[in-house]
């Protein structure tokens, strides 16, 4: 256990978050075809429109003086780059973001909109991550991981804080992974409150390397991963999210692109909601059991949106395959 953040770690990011994070709503809607109520956690209302503003100033917030001048970098597709470009400009620290050459325009905008320096490269997390470790010793930078750090895990964490305060008696929450920082941050915190809970974890198919590596009981690299939840595409999840998933998910399951391209659709037009793929890639696993009839009246499901960055084009591409 001591690999895994702690509640007491966790209540102290929030603390170092408050006030400058946001306290995201948990937001109530109707499914037609199930008595269960589910309630959205909504972090596309966070700081700059998603979860990944919890780890990132944790993080970098605890930094040195001398650190912070330096300046920070990372490798991130598009939401924990701005998530560091915002949290760097917040205590006055340079920052560098190594970015995929297939990185969404509305994403690679923002981290520039932020003041950060963008540095492309190749199209893997793996291709990013050498050259932020080149760049790092180069310059002498300080790396902000994407997920596999314990400050990164424990600011992701205060989203369970939040849950367990806004929703004491919920029975089930449903986390996307995609490195794992969420997922592991969330279910420590709400393991740790109310061990109870069932936390599921929810993979696109094409992109599935978490639950395998859990069933396989070591991490596994995949060779490839694709899906229109640009968000979720490590190859690898990280050692720590790797343990934090091992102790505290419960059950592991994958959504196809289509029924995560539902999920965005029925978000915008039933919720009136903006929510990226990888945002909704866990509310497509709520729908998937909802319509299965797996829900008693008596649950209480949260799922968590985890952000909002998605351009008009890509609402329109979820639309045609939604179908």
């Amino acid at each position: 256990m001591s690999d895994l953040v702690s509640l007491d770690v966790i209540k102290a990011a929030a603390d170092r978050i408050q006030g400058v994070a946001k306290l995201t709503p948990l937001l109530k809607v109707q499914l037609l075809n199930s008595e269960t109520t589910i309630e959205l956690k909504c972090e596309n209302f966070q700081a700059i429109g998603a979860f990944k503003f919890r780890g990132a100033y944790n993080m970098v917030s605890q930094l040195s003086p001398n650190e912070q001048k330096r300046g920070v970098i990372t490798y991130s597709s598009g939401n924990h780059a701005q998530a560091v470009a915002l949290a760097g400009k917040l205590v006055d620290a340079p920052v560098v973001v190594v970015m995929p050459t297939t990185a969404p325009e509305i994403k690679v905008e923002g981290v520039k909109e932020l003041g950060a320096r963008v540095i492309f490269e190749g199209t893997t997390s793996a291709d990013r991550k050498n050259r932020a470790e080149v760049e790092a010793q180069t310059e002498g930078l300080t790396i902000v991981p994407p997920f596999d750090h314990p400050a990164i895990i424990a600011g992701q964490g205060t989203a369970g804080l939040e849950i367990m305060d806004q929703c004491a008696d919920v029975t089930t929450v449903f986390v996307p992974i995609g490195g794992g920082g969420m997922a592991a941050g969330a279910s420590a915190a709400i393991k740790q409150i109310k061990p109870s809970v069932r936390i599921i974890g929810v993979e696109p198919d094409g992109a599935a390397r978490m639950g395998k590596s859990v069933d396989a009981g070591a991490l596994i690299t995949l060779p490839t991963a694709t899906s229109i939840a640009d968000g979720l595409l490590p190859l690898r999840a990280g050692d720590l999210t790797f343990a934090h998933a091992q102790a505290f998910v419960d059950e592991f399951v994958t959504v196809a692109d289509r029924e995560i391209a539902q999920a965005v659709v029925w978000l915008h037009r039933r919720a009136k909601l903006v929510v990226e793929p990888s945002g909704a890639t866990a509310f497509a696993a709520v729908l998937n059991r909802a319509a299965e009839g797996q829900f008693s009246s008596s649950e209480r499901v949260v799922a968590i949106l985890t952000g909002g960055n998605m351009a008009p084009e890509t609402l329109m591409k979820c639309v045609a395959l939604a179908g």
